[in-house]
């Protein structure tokens, strides 16, 4: 008991300074996705409540959703109505909800183990405000819900006489000196060791050291590919906008249909040792069944393992109802192998043993928003360190890392931040 107490104020350690929670052996892994982004910057750091806007309701009792402690009355209610649900399902659904079965008691052990991690819960808690006496002021000299539209932006005309400025300084030093450059269709980059401040009509912008983004619309895709493969990518992460309902209900982004994404130059952009892919679906099966027989086949990808986001709340349980069947609590991450000018698929997969059925827990923001799940995917990146990183249909940036989108700089605006300033005393 001593030795588990002890490894767990070990993790806690690691956990504050690396955002990342690791249980033992075992395929767990709790994000705090603030913590994780703040090593992208050293002047200024992401929000929490900012970050943190959903899901931080406290419920009066902790009950885990899937609980096999309910009387015997709610089993039987719970067991009529799921044989009254399958019955309703298509075919195509019910391979949905076999697969959902099959990876539950994952998913009900990944849980058990957060809540076991009493330290860690308690941590939790208090992610929303935590730090906030050590953080002084907002970024943004106009604080304001409103943000600028870079969808609607990219489609005009103007576009490619709209510019962004960034303040070049040395060593965390602001300077004077700035750099102007074409913000659609360009290659834009932080070069240096720490963050820059750049703007957009009068908004800031925080762009992460080392990093770079290119916001276009998918006809500029192409632009991404570099001249020599040895320039190419070792890690690539996707989050198509798949279409789906939801997206389409809240106007939350634009959607694009599945063909679209079939012409997605993941050879052309993959290093020449070979690539990891990672790619977000949903749970829908029809999509399921578009990646694994069109997708993947076409982009020339050897599909290798399945990791899983698990959603809570601040308080450790579940977002939603585990076996509710169109909003389950959790999404899934994809991971395949694509081979360069120097590998094949079949050898990275023999040579890069990815397990299966890993499962990373956090507290979601945004709506959307996916965690930074690099330095979880880090072991199984083909050739040196460091990896070679792109994300692709991105909407936030990472240090070391280029980012492609139509909207790269979502969550860069200076809303999104807060200074990092030692508070006197």
């Amino acid at each position: 008991m001593a030795y588990a107490e002890a490894e767990a104020v070990h993790q806690i350690s690691l956990f504050v300074n690396s955002g990342i929670y690791r249980f033992g052996d075992s395929n767990v892994a709790f994000i705090d996705p603030v913590r994780v982004l703040n090593r992208s910057y050293t002047r200024f750091n992401v929000s929490p409540s900012a970050y943190y806007s959903r899901f931080f309701q406290s419920s009066s009792h902790s009950t885990v959703n899937y609980d096999v402690a309910s009387s015997c009355s709610k089993k039987r209610k719970r067991s009529k109505n799921l044989k009254k649900k399958l019955h309703e399902l298509n075919s195509r659904e019910q391979i949905a909800d076999q697969r959902h079965q099959e990876v539950r008691p994952v998913l009900v052990n990944a849980h058990d183990t957060l809540l076991e991690a009493g330290l860690l819960l308690e941590m939790m808690r208090n992610l929303r405000n935590e730090g906030s006496s050590g953080l002084k002021g907002d970024v943004d000299p106009n604080p304001s819900n409103s943000e600028l539209d870079f969808v609607k932006l990219g489609s005009l005309w103007q576009k490619r006489f709209y510019e962004i400025v960034l303040n070049v300084g040395v060593d965390g030093v602001e300077s004077c000196d700035k750099s102007i450059h074409p913000v659609f269709d360009n290659f834009v980059a932080n070069e240096g060791s720490n963050e820059t401040e750049a703007e957009i009509f009068n908004r800031k912008f925080i762009l992460p050291k080392k990093s770079r983004f290119l916001m276009s619309d998918y006809g500029q895709i192409q632009n991404l590919v570099p001249a020599e493969a040895d320039c190419g990518f070792n890690l690539i992460v996707i989050d198509p906008p798949w279409e789906n309902s939801s997206a389409h209900q809240k106007l939350k982004y634009k959607t694009l249909p599945n063909r679209y994404f079939l012409s997605i130059p993941i050879k052309k952009l993959t290093h020449k040792v070979g690539a990891l892919v990672a790619l977000w679906v949903t749970n829908r099966e029809k999509l399921r069944t578009f990646v694994e027989n069109e997708l993947f086949p076409k982009w020339g990808v050897q599909y290798a393992a399945t990791f899983f986001w698990l959603k809570v709340k601040a308080d450790g349980s579940l977002i939603g109802e585990l076996d509710l069947f169109h909003h389950r609590p959790y999404e899934c991450l994809l991971l395949g192998f694509s081979h360069g000018e120097d590998s094949n698929s079949e050898h990275l997969l023999r040579s890069i043993h990815i397990p299966n059925n890993q499962v990373f827990i956090s507290i979601p923001g945004d709506y959307s928003r996916k965690p930074p799940i690099g330095e979880l995917l880090v072991d199984y990146v083909p050739g040196c360190k460091p990896a070679r990183c792109i994300e692709l249909f991105s909407r936030e940036m990472l240090s070391g890392w280029t980012s492609w989108g139509n909207e790269p700089l979502r969550f860069q605006d200076s809303k999104f931040f807060v200074s990092r300033r030692i508070a006197d005393g």
